[in-house]
């Protein structure tokens, strides 16, 4: 789903791979998969198809098992699909890539992959799941996890840096959501009662993205008053000196 921050350029959001993987894990999985970047860079694919197949892999796995139910198994998909996050980026290290396309593709990607996800969470309650309030609240979580990703990025390109860490952003949205997904398919299993953790799950993501949504907001808000006061010294200052 995108390489990783070093290597393909981009410094704002975490991968669903890095918020997945601890450190630790990451160090151990990067030894572990080096061999089969450059297995894959010998073998003439590029870090961008692993990124279009890492992206794809997510979205069969929740859009294919997700809207019938099959948490669990959606869900070792998903995870599955994880460690091209790992791959891609490794890849690119190996190469000495980094690239403002790069980042750019990880970035699109990454909201493919989230619409993915909480489409799937949208399908199953609207149809077999038959719960038109936390279909409501999937979709929420769909749409304002876009938003919210939109804030930041839109307020970079005006210059501002947007400089808050949001109480619930991309890695945590989709750690408690496929944790809650993973858990929740031990229902078909025989384990009770354990189907009630994704809709909590679901109502946490929405009202922390809710929140977090507000925070850039307020950011972006404060952010431009500081830097149109600031410009507007500049200028008094800079008339005055024009006057002398």
């Amino acid at each position: 789903m995108g390489q990783p921050v070093a290597s393909r350029g981009r410094t704002a959001t975490p991968t669903l791979g890095k918020a997945m993987l601890n450190k630790y894990a990451r160090a151990f999985f990067t030894r572990v998969l080096t061999p089969f970047a450059a297995f894959l860079i010998r073998r003439g694919v590029s870090p961008d198809t692993v990124t279009l197949i890492g992206t794809a892999g997510v979205v069969a796995g929740a859009l294919v098992f997700y809207p019938r139910g099959e948490f669990f198994w959606g869900t070792v998909v998903i995870t599955l699909f994880v460690f091209s996050d790992l791959v891609d980026g490794n890849m690119a290290r190996q190469l000495g890539r980094s690239s403002r396309w790069g980042a750019f593709l990880d970035s699109t990607l990454d909201r493919v992959a989230d619409g993915a996800i909480f489409g799937g969470f949208a399908l199953w309650y609207a149809g077999s799941g038959d719960d038109n309030a936390l279909c409501a609240v999937s979709i929420f979580c769909l749409a304002s996890g876009q938003v919210v990703s939109y804030t930041k990025a839109r307020g970079e390109s005006i210059g501002l840096p947007v400089a808050v860490n949001g109480l619930v952003e991309r890695a945590e949205r989709l750690v408690i959501s496929l944790v809650a997904a993973g858990f929740a398919g031990l229902h078909k299993f025989g384990v009770p009662g354990i189907q009630y953790l994704l809709p909590v799950a679901l109502w946490i993501v929405a009202v922390g993205s809710l929140v977090t949504l507000i925070q850039r907001v307020v950011t972006v808000r404060r952010e431009s008053a500081e830097a149109e006061a600031a410009a507007a010294r500049e200028e008094d200052s800079h008339g005055r000196e024009t006057a002398k």
